[in-house]
C-alpha cells in the first residue's frame, strides 16, 4: 500500500461522508487505505463509518475507542496498525483540504532526502491576539526544550514509514504528537496553507482545552519549569538570608526594632504563594510520573472494522 490516511474523529457525523468523498477522488490515482479512528463519540459518527466500511471494504479501516482518550491518542492508533510506504494524518472537520496529500505525496516522492512534510497554517483568519499567543506559544517550546518547532506546523502531514516507526517507540500516556514529530528528527519540508471553513459542527478545541494542551506541551518536553522553581526558591533563600544580617546588624547597634504588621503580612503571603507555585510545578511532574508508571493502555478499542485484531 502507497499510503495510509489516518482520520482522528470526534462527533464528526456533519463531514465523514464529504471528507470520503474527497479523499477519494483526490487519492484515486494511488493505492491507498483510509483508517478512521472513532474517538469515542456520543453521536452517529461511529454509524456512518460503518456505512462507509460496508460499501467500501477495500479502503477502509475503522478503529472505534471504548471512550474518549484524545486526538494524540487516535493517531497512534492509527499509525500502529500502519503497513504502508507512507503515513498522512487528516483531520476530520473538512478544514484540512485533502488536496495537499497529493502535493506532499509528489514532493517525498521527487525529493528523498527528506522524510516528511508538514502544512503550515498561517492563521490569516485568526484574530491578532490568537496569532500573537499562537507566536508565542511556539517561542516559549523552541527555548524550553531546544527542539525545532515550526511555528503553525500541523498534525496534517505526510511522513515516511521510517519516522512513524521511529514515533511507535515513544510510548508515553501523556502525549504531545507536535513535540514527538519534532523530537524524533528526521528531514522535514513545510509547505504553507490556510485552513477553509468547517463543514459542519463547532470546534471541539476550545481556549480552555487549549491552554491545558500547551502546558501539556511543555511539561511533556521540557524540565525547565523545575529549574525555574528552584531558581526562585535560591533567590529567595539568599534575598532572605541577607535581610536577617540587616536586621541582625540593625538590632545590634539600634537596639530592638518592632515590625510592621502590614509589611511582615505582605511579606508572608508572598513568600507562601511562591511556595504553592512552585509545590504546584513539582506536583505537574509527579502527577505525570505517576500515570506513566502505571503503563496503562495508550488507548482501548472497543470496535474495529477492516483489519485483523492482532495488529491493534
Amino acid at each position: 500500500m502507497e499510503i495510509n490516511v489516518i482520520i482522528p474523529t470526534y462527533n464528526e457525523e456533519g463531514n465523514i461522508q464529504t471528507l470520503y468523498k474527497s479523499l477519494t477522488d483526490n487519492l484515486s490515482t494511488i493505492k491507498y487505505t483510509l483508517t478512521f479512528v472513532d474517538d469515542g463519540s456520543n453521536d452517529s459518527t461511529l454509524d456512518i463509518l460503518t456505512s462507509i466500511y460496508n460499501k467500501d471494504k477495500k479502503h477502509i479501516k475503522v478503529i472505534s475507542f471504548s471512550r474518549n482518550f484524545g486526538k494524540d491518542q487516535a493517531i497512534y492508533a492509527g499509525m500502529s496498525t500502519n503497513h504502508s510506504k507512507y503515513v498522512s494524518i487528516i483531520d476530520a472537520d473538512m478544514q484540512q483540504n485533502p488536496k495537499y496529500i497529493m502535493d506532499m505525496y509528489k514532493y517525498l516522492e521527487e525529493n528523498k532526502d527528506y522524510d516528511e512534510v508538514a502544512m503550515v497554517n498561517v492563521y490569516d483568519k485568526d484574530s491578532l491576539i490568537q496569532k500573537q499567543a499562537k507566536k508565542t506559544f511556539y517561542s516559549i517550546m523552541k527555548n524550553m526544550t531546544k527542539q525545532n518547532y515550526e511555528a503553525g506546523a500541523s498534525d496534517f502531514r505526510l511522513l515516511k514509514k521510517e519516522v512513524v516507526d521511529s514515533i511507535l517507540k515513544l510510548q508515553e500516556t501523556n502525549r504531545f504528537t507536535k513535540g514527538i514529530f519534532s523530537w524524533v528528527g528526521f528531514k522535514i519540508h513545510y509547505i504553507k496553507y490556510t485552513p477553509e471553513k468547517r463543514l459542519s459542527g463547532t470546534s471541539k478545541f476550545k481556549f480552555k482545552k487549549q491552554f491545558s494542551y500547551a502546558l501539556d506541551a511543555i511539561l511533556n518536553f521540557s524540565t525547565i519549569p523545575l529549574r525555574i522553581s528552584s531558581i526562585i526558591g535560591g533567590t529567595i533563600s539568599l534575598v532572605s538570608f541577607i535581610y536577617f544580617i540587616v536586621l541582625l546588624i540593625k538590632t545590634l547597634i539600634m537596639g530592638k526594632d518592632i515590625p510592621g504588621y502590614a509589611s511582615l503580612m505582605c511579606i508572608l503571603l508572598l513568600l507562601g504563594g511562591l511556595i504553592l507555585f512552585v509545590l504546584g510545578i513539582i506536583g505537574e511532574y509527579v502527577s505525570r510520573t505517576y500515570i506513566e508508571i502505571k503503563k496503562r493502555p495508550i488507548y482501548i478499542a472497543k470496535t474495529t472494522l477492516g483489519f485483523d485484531e492482532d495488529i491493534l
